[in-house]
């Protein structure tokens, strides 16, 4: 089995949350001065800024966090969740679409790739990206960014080719401004289980379209539990020219691809 991060390091991730929410990531980035290495060769520059970049967002301090175990793409994944937030854990779809990755990495040339994901959650789904070589920005709200960071950093230190960056997204608000068409071209737009019985269902479909330009493949995968999930559906394929991929009985999980359609 392999795992990403130096023995010292897992020492360091792989127990409780540290008391000071801030506090593990001067830890990992002075471990990775002191022995020289941090990423692929000649990597160190773009680690040393991500990690900068990364810094702004703190962890949310809740009461009680778990160390959940994965393993995809032949590594082990550790990832903090917490059950006093929607954002903080790994739901079905999650799984069901890093299965599909590993799966499917040749055919999807994953390698350099450009993703987005939306409602990343924990990072799974960015980390197994990110492992199978892909360039991931992984999007989440304000209060969820900073558990999403700390399992980013944590599972993809000195295992990936491009360290994954983490940016705000609020569906529906300043997408022209933090994300311009003009200037930002993504080969795929990753979704698990963004849709559920909540408001934001036209502005989640909105923000899907914004980030879609030609050529850029959403695959979108999610648990149908409730009557407005189909009702998205209808939406989605009003504007996405949609395949479904897979299904997954077991979890009542469907994963479909979508491409913008043109008139």
């Amino acid at each position: 089995m392999d795992v990403c991060l130096s023995s010292a390091q897992q020492s360091l991730c792989l127990g409780e949350a540290p008391n000071s929410p801030g506090g593990w990531l001067e830890e990992e980035e002075g471990a990775l001065q002191e022995d020289g290495t941090g990423g692929p060769p000649g990597d160190a520059n773009n680690i040393e800024s991500s990690l900068r970049s990364l810094q702004k967002f703190v962890p949310t301090d809740y009461a009680s966090y778990t160390q959940e175990h994965y393993q995809f793409a032949g590594k082990k994944i550790v990832i903090q969740e917490s059950i006093e937030s929607y954002g903080a854990v790994v739901w079905p779809a999650a799984t069901a679409l890093c299965q599909y990755l590993e799966e499917h990495q040749e055919e999807l040339n994953l390698q350099d790739a450009k993703i987005l994901e939306i409602g990343a959650g924990p990072g799974l789904v960015s980390i197994v990206a990110s492992i199978l070589g892909a360039q991931v920005t992984a999007t989440d709200l304000p209060d969820v960014l900073g558990n999403l960071q700390y399992n980013l950093l944590k599972n993809t230190l000195k295992c990936t080719a491009h360290l994954p960056e983490v940016k705000e997204l609020v569906w529906g608000q300043d997408l022209e401004q933090n994300f311009p068409r003009a200037a930002l071209h993504y080969d795929y737009v990753l979704a698990s289980d963004v849709v559920y019985h909540h408001y934001f269902l036209d502005k989640l479909l909105l923000t899907m379209v914004h980030l879609s330009q030609q050529g850029t493949v959403v695959l979108w995968a999610n648990k149908f539990r409730f009557s407005t999930d189909y009702e998205f559906l209808d939406k989605f394929k009003q504007v996405f020219d949609t395949t479904l991929l897979a299904e997954y009985p077991e979890s009542t999980v469907k994963l479909f691809k979508g491409t913008l359609k043109w008139d």
